[in-house]
């Protein structure tokens, strides 16, 4: 895609402006029947994220219910084995319900509860999503309506049961390519259909305003504890933080609070799948274009007549024809940049990391440790590559065994 003149950068608490945009970015792009709920929910956050109750109520069951703050952990083996910089994970994996996924759902139920909304829905894609939210509907007494593609449920059956044996109806996504984005198209028609009494927990910071700055906002968490805790391990900011980027919201939640800081170099890593062919892979900046999808001006893949491509992942929450807005506004800033892993790099990395550090990381989240594996053998030994683990991987052990050709 040609790109016009990089915009003029602004501190990262301005973002985004009062119509939801981060430069062009964003917005709010959904059927009228939504723009009151919209409306309602903007004002709802606004009020909350400067409600000292709520937020000390939010910290509390972060801590006591999901199990922060995180831990982060030096990666010995796997930087003896790239022999350059130091490797880090930030082990969001050791949160409840086994991803990040349970900081931005938890944040959401209470601000439902405040809203009165007695019904929760939710797409997933990995399952994880769901899982947080079928986990804090029940720790809340919310009913809980997720939806999820029928080619996501064979492959991330695990997450499925967890997902019915905490109560929640699981509802499978017959249309389209059965992957993630059509699962949101069959939330938001949930969502119209039953608007006042529903409120719909968006896994990701994509979808209309207010979502991508919510969504970010109660993840930025991450990236709170990472600053505070590798200034006490090492004395100093990590040299570079990477993350997988499928919607974005782990990393923006990471990346956010070192955005002001230059001299950290900040990568999301996209699904590059079986490789740059169209409709084999999830790469929104390796050939997407400027559209509107799902509520949101953004990167997306599409053809010449604006139609959205098949995608393709290894991993399912990467599995998604767009990417947050914000991650599209700092890509142009240069703030951020992208890379992409594919699916073999994956699947190499997955048991590599296994096998050296004794963790199974997501598949998701593999991807940043691709790209991190080779920044650390390019860099030097006296450098930090800081890398967020943004999820376990016990969901995939049986996809992969299956990929390898391995019984169980």
């Amino acid at each position: 895609m040609s790109v016009t003149a990089k915009p003029v950068p602004v501190t990262a608490n301005q973002l985004p402006d009062a119509t939801g945009h981060f430069g062009r970015y964003g917005g709010v792009f959904v059927p009228e029947t939504l723009m009151t709920a919209l409306a309602e929910l903007t004002a709802a956050y606004e009020q909350a994220r400067s409600d000292a109750a709520f937020q000390q109520e939010l910290r509390h069951h972060l801590k006591e219910f999901a199990g922060r703050p995180t831990e982060l952990y030096f990666a010995g083996r796997l930087t003896r084995h790239c022999g350059g910089a130091k490797i880090y994970f930030k082990r969001e994996d050791l949160l409840h319900t086994g991803a990040h996924k349970i900081n931005n759902a938890l944040g959401q139920a209470l601000l439902a509860k405040r809203m009165g909304k007695k019904r929760i829905i939710a797409e997933t894609g990995a399952g994880q999503h769901g899982v947080a939210t079928a986990a804090v509907c029940a720790k809340f007494g919310l009913d809980c309506t997720v939806y999820m593609g029928a080619v996501d449920m064979e492959r991330q059956a695990l997450n499925v049961f967890r997902m019915r044996l905490m109560g929640a109806k699981v509802v499978a996504v017959e249309a389209g390519q059965q992957t993630l984005k059509d699962v949101v198209n069959e939330a938001m028609r949930d969502w119209v259909t039953n608007v006042r009494g529903t409120h719909y927990i968006l896994g990701s910071a994509l979808g209309a305003h207010p979502y991508p700055m919510m969504v970010r906002d109660f993840h930025r968490v991450i990236g709170q504890e990472l600053r505070e805790q590798i200034m006490a391990r090492e004395g100093r900011l990590p040299d570079e933080i990477i993350a997988c980027v499928g919607g974005g919201s782990n990393a923006i939640g990471c990346f956010h609070e070192f955005l002001d800081d230059r001299g950290v170099k900040l990568t999301g890593v996209e699904a590059g799948g079986r490789g740059l062919t169209r409709g084999e892979h999830a790469a929104r900046f390796e050939g997407g274009k400027l559209g509107v999808l799902q509520g949101s001006k953004t990167y997306i893949l599409q053809n010449a007549d604006g139609q959205i491509e098949l995608t393709h992942s290894v991993s399912a929450g990467l599995d998604y024809a767009a990417i947050g807005p914000e991650h599209a506004y700092y890509r142009d800033t240069g703030r951020i940049d992208y890379a992409y892993a594919t699916d073999d790099e994956v699947l190499e990395a997955f048991q590599l990391c296994s096998r050296q550090e004794g963790i199974i990381p997501a598949l998701e989240s593999t991807h940043a440790i691709v790209h991190g594996l080779k920044r650390a053998k390019a860099l030097a030994k006296d450098k930090i590559v800081l890398i967020n683990l943004s999820g376990r991987g016990d969901k995939d052990v049986q996809q992969v065994a299956k990929l390898l050709g391995a019984q169980i």
